[in-house]
C-alpha cells in the first residue's frame, strides 16, 4: 500500500491507495510545530481505525507547500514506516513541462494537480484549487502547464473582512437561497460565495480566450462542492485530485528510486 501525504497551508490530507484505488483519506488541520513523533502515532493510530499497520505499507509519498515541516515528514516516514519517502521537489522531473518563466517557482501542489487532472481528464484544461489561495493553473492543448493566477481563498478573504469591519461576524459558509440577501448573515453568505462564484466564472472565461481548444474546469480543495454549486464553469469535481497525482508521481519515479537502491 501507498501512504499519501498533501500537506497545505491551512489542512493536510493523508490516504492510503491499494493500486490505483484509493481506500481511505482524512483531512485534517495543518500544524507546523509537529514533531516526527507526533506525526507518526497520529497517522499510525489513523490507519489502525482501517485495519491497516506500518508494515502494510510499502512506499510513502508527499507534497508539501509548507517547508519547516518537510524533513520532519521525512524523518517521520523513515521511523514509523522504515521508508526513505518521495517527495515532490520543485524543479524535480515530473513528466509535465512547465512553460512559464521560471519553473522552480511553481509549487509542487500545482504540478501534482496539474499531472493528476491531464491523465483523468486529458488536455486542455483549467484546475482550481480552493484552499488557503485559490490557484487557477492552465495545461495547453500540447498538455504543459502554461501558468495560472494566485487569488485569496474563501476563508481566507472572510477573516480578512472581518478583520476590518467590527460589526460584521463569522457566519456558516453555504449557498444562499438568494443572491439579494435579508438580513447579515445572508448578505455575508452572497457576498461571499456569489461574489466568489463571480470571481472564477470571469477569471475562467478570460483564461478560455487566451487559450487554444475548449479547456474542461476542474474543482478541487476544501470549498470546491460549494463554489461549483454556483458557478458557470466548473465541469468536475475531484476532492482526492493532489493524492491522485502524488501516487501516479510516485509510480512514475519507481524505476528511478530502485536503480539508486530505494
Amino acid at each position: 500500500m501507498l501512504l499519501v501525504v498533501e500537506v497545505g497551508n491551512t489542512n493536510t490530507k493523508i490516504g492510503v491507495f491499494d493500486g490505483a484505488r484509493l481506500l481511505v483519506s482524512w483531512r485534517l488541520t495543518s500544524r507546523r510545530e509537529q514533531t516526527a513523533d507526533e506525526y507518526g502515532v497520529f497517522i499510525e493510530t489513523l490507519l489502525r481505525t482501517r485495519g491497516i499497520g506500518p508494515p502494510d505499507i510499502h512506499g510513502v509519498a508527499i507534497s508539501n507547500v509548507v517547508p519547516p515541516v518537510e524533513q520532519t515528514l521525512r524523518w517521520m516516514s523513515e521511523k514509523y514506516f522504515g521508508i526513505d519517502p518521495f517527495s515532490v521537489e520543485p524543479g524535480a522531473d515530473c513528466g509535465l513541462t512547465l512553460a512559464v518563466d521560471d519553473p522552480r517557482e511553481v509549487g509542487a501542489d500545482r504540478v501534482v494537480k496539474s499531472v493528476a487532472a491531464r491523465a483523468l481528464y486529458g488536455a486542455p484544461l483549467i484546475v482550481i484549487d480552493f484552499g488557503t489561495a485559490t490557484t487557477f493553473d492552465c495545461v495547453n492543448t500540447r498538455g504543459e502547464f502554461i501558468g495560472g493566477a494566485i487569488a485569496p481563498g474563501l476563508a481566507t478573504s472572510v477573516d480578512a473582512l472581518l478583520s476590518r469591519a467590527a460589526r460584521l461576524y463569522r457566519v456558516e459558509l453555504v449557498r444562499p437561497q438568494a443572491a439579494i440577501g435579508r438580513n447579515t448573515t445572508t448578505n455575508i453568505q452572497s457576498g461571499v460565495v456569489h461574489g466568489y462564484a463571480g470571481l472564477v466564472d470571469g477569471l475562467v472565461g478570460r483564461m478560455k480566450r487566451e487559450m487554444d481548444g475548449a479547456p474542461r474546469v476542474v474543482g478541487t480543495g476544501g470549498h470546491a462542492a460549494l463554489i461549483a454549486e454556483v458557478t458557470r464553469s466548473i465541469e468536475i469535481v475531484n476532492p482526492d485530485l493532489t493524492l491522485e497525482g502524488l501516487r501516479m508521481l510516485y509510480e512514475r519515479a519507481q524505476p528511478v528510486r530502485r536503480s539508486d537502491g530505494g
